[in-house]
């Protein structure tokens, strides 16, 4: 999070959409917002037909809220103080500018580790596989493409990971010497969970997203990420942009911290959609998130990531994150995306990749939407706001007491 203005950019609200859900304010939604006034910082909020309410005597962090029995009946509950109305909100947090006056939403996340899992559907495993034999070049992933499909075949969406079927293909790849450090994951026992981003970090829609200016082949990853409390309960969802540096990664999977941790790199949001009686896990695992990528040169992008192809489950992800770790303040946990671009976007062979610029709608029926533009990590708005800065903020609010009941 990064309390400052966002530069106004010529013609964006044409393409910036509604943020809200199909079903409008009909579901519980908890967001947080840069509250404004005396004592500005980051606040958490209920966004009600009747407006945007603080409820942060009562949860001073969203870490505080997500842990609190049945967090959707608390969040309902607590009265709050009303700060705008909810049409305000959204559209002081547009991509176009925003004033600083009044509030803007932030990342929906605040204490929380923010976890992703990777290679979780298998037309993106086919494409980490690429990316690997292509050593990071995008100039020969198509040639590649057609050599790989045809080796491992397009049936990885049919196969359980880590069942004997699986192993069994294991064994027949290895012998033709087509094994991967990414088949091992998308198909093997275990999954790849790793850190996107440190804590506070995450930009909120309406901010820059970054990518590395050393990066040359990079794209969008449009998720559904869940919301999970200490005690390792899924307690609501959002969506989310993981972005994927293809050609770092590619180089070497032990350049993933390079290639996916950077100033800018994650953005989660608009806000999280707590689970209640309308609103559940099922709905998750059915979740189709759509991608809209608009450039300045006028070149559009479109993809998709249905949940239902997932090769693991929700929960199993969730439950591999937990096997051997901690987090006494929850997490959030990115689920993967079965989007991976490949038609080209300038010279033939050479694929997709970011320009500067590019508008990236991260969209689906139930969680609204999230709406960011590309720009290089190293001048993206630096992060300042970490845990010290976030701590002496609440200290100076009043809201280190024990939250008012």
């Amino acid at each position: 999070m990064n309390p400052t203005t966002t530069p106004s950019f010529h013609d964006a609200g044409r393409h910036d959409p509604a943020l809200l859900p199909d079903d409008g304010l009909a579901g519980t939604l908890a967001a947080r917002v840069w509250a404004t006034g005396t004592r500005p910082g980051p606040a958490i909020v209920a966004l009600r037909p009747d407006g945007v309410f603080d409820v942060s005597a009562r949860f001073p962090t969203m870490s505080t809220l997500l842990d609190t029995p049945r967090p959707a009946a608390a969040l309902r509950e607590a009265v709050g103080q009303r700060l705008c109305s909810v049409d305000d909100l959204l559209a002081n947090s547009r991509i176009d500018g925003r004033d600083e006056s009044h509030p803007f939403l932030l990342a929906p996340c605040d204490l929380q580790v923010v976890k992703a899992a990777g290679v979780t559907f298998a037309t993106s495993l086919i494409e980490r596989v690429i990316e690997e034999q292509a050593g990071g070049d995008a100039a020969r992933a198509q040639s590649l493409r057609s050599k790989v499909v045809g080796l491992i075949g397009e049936s990885l969406a049919d196969i359980r990971p880590g069942s004997a079927q699986a192993m069994a293909l294991k064994a027949l790849l290895q012998e033709q010497g087509l094994w991967s450090q990414y088949l091992e994951v998308g198909i093997g026992p275990d999954a790849e969970v790793f850190t996107k981003a440190p804590v506070l970090a995450s930009v909120g829609t309406g901010e820059l997203i970054g990518i590395r200016s050393d990066s040359a082949w990079n794209n969008p990853e449009p998720e559904v990420v869940l919301a999970v409390n200490s005690r390792g309960e899924i307690v609501g969802a959002t969506l989310g942009n993981d972005v994927n540096l293809r050609d770092i990664e590619g180089r070497s999977a032990l350049l993933l911290g390079k290639a996916k941790d950077n100033n800018a790199s994650c953005a989660i949001g608009p806000f999280i959609r707590l689970f209640d009686a309308g609103f559940g896990l099922d709905d998750v695992r059915r979740e189709t998130v759509h991608l809209h990528v608009v450039g300045e040169d006028g070149y559009q992008l479109r993809g998709i990531n249905t949940m239902g192809s997932i090769s693991r489950d929700p929960t199993e992800l969730v439950e591999q994150t937990l096997a051997a770790h901690q987090y006494p303040d929850g997490f959030m946990l990115f689920l993967g995306t079965l989007f991976a671009p490949i038609e080209d976007r300038d010279q033939p062979g050479s694929g997709f990749t970011h320009k500067l610029g590019d508008r990236v709608t991260i969209r689906s029926a139930r969680l609204g939407a999230l709406h960011n533009r590309v720009t290089h990590s190293e001048t993206a708005p630096p992060w300042r706001f970490g845990l010290r800065a976030f701590i002496d903020n609440l200290a100076g609010r009043g809201l280190l007491q024990r939250p008012t009941l």
